[in-house]
């Protein structure tokens, strides 16, 4: 079932962000896959640019869905999301993963681990 009570750029505005969240890339991340600046998803994102059905495309293609899931609305694209594109517990935006060093205070004994 579609996002009930938004437009069709809202919808895809909403799957975008939803997409982003679930598998904690950026902006810059998606800008790079469509060979745009972080701007110009930005722009697309506020509603001052709409997403274009080529761009929708390519956007489903990265997230590894159907383009119609990604029209649907953030919940039917997110669903369909492929696992291991997930994020995963302490993988942050743009990939990076936190809590991975650690200190050799942190260890008994002193030494690293």
């Amino acid at each position: 079932m579609a996002a009930v009570g938004l437009g069709l750029d809202e919808r895809v505005r909403s799957a975008v962000a939803a997409l982003l969240h679930a598998t904690g890339e950026a902006q810059t991340d998606l800008a790079l896959v469509l060979g745009v600046s972080q701007a110009q998803v930005s722009r697309r994102q506020s509603g001052a640019t709409a997403w274009s059905l080529a761009d929708c495309e390519r956007v489903a293609a990265h997230y590894g869905i159907d383009v119609l899931e990604l029209l649907a609305g953030p919940t039917r694209a997110v669903e369909s999301l492929p696992p291991d594109r997930r994020r995963t517990p302490g993988r942050q935006a743009g990939g990076e993963v936190r809590g991975t060093a650690v200190r050799d205070d942190a260890v008994p004994g002193g030494g690293a681990r």
